[in-house]
């Protein structure tokens, strides 16, 4: 459990709650420089075959979600040792939630993020964006969490897990119309 045991552990939840999700928040900055600094890379594309490609990556990160194809998704199987979080509750904290927010440390299970990747590496837009983006995947899992803290109760998991397939396949259909959108506006 990433939350220290109660009110008599030596740092209090809040704290390591705080401390966590300012990694996360650090790991998607981290996340989304790289891609920014990879995405030169496909500046030589022409600007049609940029934005068919992410329409492509996108209609298909879409029709995974929905199951009507099966995508395995890249995971790194290994876990993160509990003495990382153990031996001292605050720097354990702060390096699970980097390690979570760069993306890289666990498995995704969702698509969203590897669309919106594919299409940063691929858009080549400027710093600013990539960052906002690397912030908002950071802030996505930095919000589960806290919800998870401040609801206190076991059945906000199954809540969660019953609600689930409606959020992601939400969140697929809005990340492609999004895209659509920008890449038709952007021209």
């Amino acid at each position: 459990m990433l939350f220290s045991p109660g009110w008599r552990a030596p740092v209090r939840q809040g704290q390591v709650l705080a401390v966590f999700s300012a990694g996360l928040l650090l790991g998607g900055e981290v996340t989304a420089t790289v891609l920014w600094l990879l995405s030169g890379l496909a500046a030589p594309l022409p600007g049609p075959v940029r934005t068919a490609l992410i329409l492509a990556v996108a209609a298909l990160g879409v029709a995974r979600e929905a199951g009507w194809v099966r995508i395995p998704m890249p995971q790194n199987a290994r876990q993160i040792p509990q003495e990382v979080l153990r031996a001292r509750v605050r720097r354990g904290a702060l390096q699970f939630g980097f390690e979570l927010g760069t993306g890289v440390r666990t498995y995704v299970s969702a698509s969203a993020p590897y669309v919106v990747a594919l299409g940063l590496l691929l858009a080549h837009q400027g710093p600013v964006p990539t960052l906002l983006t690397g912030t908002g995947f950071g802030t996505g899992r930095a919000a589960t969490a806290a919800a998870r803290y401040a609801s206190r109760h076991d059945e906000w998991d199954d809540r969660r897990v019953t609600r689930m397939p409606l959020v992601t396949n939400a969140i697929g259909v809005t990340v492609l119309v999004s895209l659509a959108i920008l890449l038709v506006l952007r021209g």
